[in-house]
Order: structure tokens, then C-alpha cells, then sequence
């Protein structure tokens, strides 16, 4: 595509770091969603007929209905976020839009935040802190009192062996925690000696043999439901579930109800199938020591969105100025 001679028009449709959005006032004609809330489907429509460039997060479905409506100028989604299953990205290619992501950026801090939910679920910490801001902790000291679970030597199964899992491998390894994954290319063999990584191909059997299970994979429609009732049910009534990717790639009824029922030991969540919406169910578990969950915050760091925000700006500015840009994402990289 050839430059524009005037500035793009760019529709952004969530607040971001102030140091992202000054640099976006000064290269492209912005339009900044200044109270943050989620776009309603009707500012959606009105944004993409106006826009050349639509930089979108994971709160905005942008489905081949929406895209449709798309005005003459639009040419580019430039999404703020790693994930784009609520981008229809192969609708967006069949009417000539492109759309782009920002990996890597997010890698290191969402495989913190998975560790700290394996901790925090194996060592109840979220259940012991509350104790102590609920002022409950009147008889001290107890040798058989809040018991959790030791991590060393345990087996870690992960679940996509991408960047963010084997970053969380690396920081498993470190706390003795035996490595184990399921992906759907075994990745390379020096990979695999650095991690002391065992590969699954059989993710029915990793399942059955892991003691924590930590989804890492994109949601995609191969990917809707992957651990399902039936594969939950192969885990041990010992095992712990930890979900930092998308809540969609877990059965969510499924896994509350093994949990209920002492089937699984617990679990981790900080993503959920129909976010900003929580189960019920789940919530009555955290209450009851069962469950941690979290608000979407794997990536919640400064460092991360400013970090994603120069990729959604570099991104954009290659498109305008008619090359490729970096992070282009196709229908069959999903």
C-alpha cells in the first residue's frame, strides 16, 4: 500500500499507557476512547467505518458481521494483544484488511504470573492472606494448620509449548518441578535437553500422569474445550489445573463441578469463557480455599503494555509506509 499523504485515521479502543498514546497523537490523526470502557457493538460499527487503522484488545469482537460494515478506508487491525481468536482473521483477509498482534512482548511476565499461580494455588496463599485481612487468625501457630502442597519433584504437564510455556517451563525447572508437555509440533530436541522436557504426544496420557496441568495455548477452534469433561476426568483427585491463556480452551461447568466433587484438588484462573463475566460457581470455590482467580492479569505490567503499545505503533507505521508489516498475522498461523 502506498503512503497516505494525509495522517491515518486510527480508532483505538481502549485507554493505553500515556507515553504510547502521546506517541500515536504524533504520528497518526487519533482517536482515543478517553473513559475506557468497552466499546459497544454500535461505536464499533461507527469506528471501522471511519477508520483506516482499528487498534483493538481482547474486549472487542471483531467478527466477519462487524467487518462487513467496514468503511472503504479501513486496511488494518492493529491489535493491542498477543491472542486474536475475537478477530475473524480470515474474513479480515477476504476483504483485503490485515491484521497484526504484538508477540513475545508478553512472554516473561504471563509465565511469572502462571508460577505465582502454581504457588499460590499448591501453597493456599490467596486462602492464607485472607485470614489474616480478615482478622481470623486468633489461635496462632499450628502444625497440622493450613497444610498446602509441596512443588518439588512434582510433574508439571504444559499445555502449548510456545514461548510463554517454555518460558514457564525454565522457571519450573528452577523449582524442581519435573518438565512435561503436549504441543502440536514436538519442539526442537536441544529445547527439550536444556528444559529436561518430556514430550507427549498423547495429551490423554500427560494428563493422566502430571500433578499440575498449565494450559498455554492459544484459543482456536481446535482448541475450544481441549480439556474437556472427559480429559479432566483423567487427572488425579491430587491434581491442580492453572489457565493463563483463554478461558475457552477449558470446560469451565466441567472443571467446577470435578472440583466440587474432590475429583481435581484445585485450581488457577485468571482467564474465564465468558470474561468479564465469572461462574458463579467458581467464585463459591475461591471463597471455600478451592479456587484462585484473577482478573486477566498476566500481562498487567508496565514494562508489558508499554512494550505492546511500540509494537502496535511500529506495526502501523510499516503498513503506512507500504511494507509488510512485522507482526502480520494469517488465518494459517492459527
Amino acid at each position: 500500500m502506498s503512503s497516505l499523504k494525509r495522517k491515518p485515521l486510527v480508532v483505538v479502543t481502549r485507554r493505553l499507557p500515556e507515553v504510547v498514546e502521546a506517541r500515536m497523537r504524533e504520528l497518526f490523526d487519533i482517536r482515543l476512547n478517553a473513559d475506557d470502557s468497552a466499546m459497544s457493538p454500535e461505536a464499533l460499527v461507527s469506528a471501522i467505518r471511519e477508520a483506516d487503522v482499528l487498534v483493538p484488545t481482547v474486549t472487542d469482537e471483531i467478527d466477519s458481521g462487524l467487518l462487513a460494515q467496514a468503511g472503504p478506508n479501513l486496511r488494518l487491525v492493529a491489535n493491542f494483544g498477543n491472542g486474536v481468536d475475537h478477530i475473524d482473521v480470515a474474513a479480515a483477509l477476504e476483504r483485503g484488511i490485515t491484521v497484526t498482534n504484538t508477540p513475545g512482548v508478553l512472554t516473561e511476565d504471563t509465565a511469572d504470573m502462571t508460577m505465582a499461580l502454581i504457588l499460590a494455588v499448591a501453597r493456599r496463599v490467596t486462602e492464607g492472606a485472607r485470614i489474616i485481612t480478615d482478622d481470623k487468625w486468633d489461635t496462632g501457630w499450628s502444625p497440622t494448620w493450613m497444610l498446602g502442597r509441596r512443588i518439588t519433584g512434582k510433574r508439571l504437564g504444559i499445555v502449548g509449548m510456545g514461548r510463554i510455556g517454555q518460558a514457564l517451563a525454565r522457571r519450573a525447572k528452577a523449582f524442581g518441578l519435573s518438565i512435561h508437555y503436549h504441543n502440536r509440533r514436538r519442539v526442537p530436541g536441544q529445547i527439550e535437553r536444556d528444559l529436561d522436557a518430556t514430550y507427549w504426544e498423547s495429551l490423554d496420557q500427560m494428563l493422566a500422569r502430571v500433578d499440575i496441568v498449565s494450559v498455554n495455548c492459544p484459543h482456536t477452534p481446535a482448541t475450544y474445550h481441549l480439556l474437556s469433561a472427559r480429559r479432566l476426568k483423567l487427572l488425579k483427585p491430587e491434581a491442580i489445573v492453572v489457565n493463563t491463556a483463554r478461558g475457552e480452551v477449558i470446560d469451565e461447568t466441567a472443571l467446577a463441578r470435578l472440583i466440587e466433587a474432590g475429583d481435581i484438588s484445585a485450581a488457577g484462573l485468571d482467564v474465564f469463557e465468558q470474561e468479564p463475566a465469572v461462574s458463579p460457581r467458581l467464585v463459591k470455590l475461591a471463597r471455600a480455599g478451592k479456587v484462585v482467580l484473577l482478573p486477566h492479569m498476566g500481562s498487567a505490567t508496565h514494562e508489558s503494555r508499554i512494550d505492546m503499545g511500540e509494537k502496535v505503533l511500529i506495526n502501523i507505521k510499516t503498513f503506512m509506509d507500504g511494507h509488510r508489516p512485522p507482526d502480520r498475522v494469517l488465518p494459517s498461523m492459527l
